[in-house]
């Protein structure tokens, strides 16, 4: 599971966020916050992998969290995907130097918070795998796009819902295994397995998900989905 801290000063908002998290498979809340001294003494208490967090803060801002944590932390600072509703493009340059990986304009939706976390989580286990061996530039650059996944269309078609698919597409990423059946799709995401087979059969279409048959010793072949 990847322990993700939520810092927001707005209760409500932080609350909503939490809840999304939550959601997606792989991904546990371990904590809320809602000031830059708080988030601190949270990061330090907590040990999360994973910062949610807003830029502005009653007593200062996410930026300021993620420089006092390079400098106390080191190479051991959790990640951070910045949540605001900062739009300029300086706010945009800072927290990429800071090493934020992602940032998301408010308001969004669970679909498309789901996304980005499952793209996180399919970047760590990418990393992991390859800890103990050295890289070629084929792997490198598979890194790097993992963090820029492709979209899950905004409007899906009648009788699919976003947050549904996101769900969805967010426990195909992360499979630990690498592959998933309608079944066990469904059972990690609380919907019905022919629901979860026709989000699946969507993914396959939009090219976001791959169908693979396993054969067994009799009967027909079992379908298994993992990420494109």
């Amino acid at each position: 599971m990847i322990r993700t801290l939520v810092v927001d000063d707005d209760f409500r908002v932080s609350g909503i966020h939490a809840a999304y998290v939550a959601k997606v498979p792989g991904f546990e809340v371990v904590g809320q916050a809602a000031t830059v001294a708080a988030a601190l003494t949270a990061v330090a208490e907590l040990r999360p992998d994973l910062l949610l967090l807003d830029v502005f803060l009653p007593d200062g801002s996410g930026m300021d969290v993620l420089r006092r944590l390079t400098t106390e932390s080191g190479a051991s600072r959790p990640d951070a995907l910045m949540i605001t509703a900062a739009r300029d493009l300086g706010s945009v340059r800072e927290a990429m130097q800071l090493g934020a990986v992602g940032y998301l304009v408010k308001p969004f939706g669970f679909a498309m918070l789901a996304e980005r976390l499952a793209a996180y989580g399919e970047l760590r286990e990418r990393m992991d795998a390859l800890a103990a061996a050295e890289t070629d530039q084929a792997e490198v650059d598979a890194l790097f796009s993992v963090v820029r996944p492709a979209r899950v269309a905004q409007q899906p078609p009648k009788g699919h819902s976003a947050p549904t698919l996101a769900l969805v597409r967010a426990a195909v990423q992360g499979a630990r295994g690498g592959d998933l059946s309608a079944a066990e799709v469904a059972e990690r995401t609380g919907i019905s397995r022919a629901t979860a087979q026709r989000y699946l059969s969507y993914l396959v279409r939009e090219g976001l998900a791959r169908l693979e048959l396993r054969y067994g010793a009799t009967g027909r072949p079992e379908h298994r989905y993992r990420a494109a």
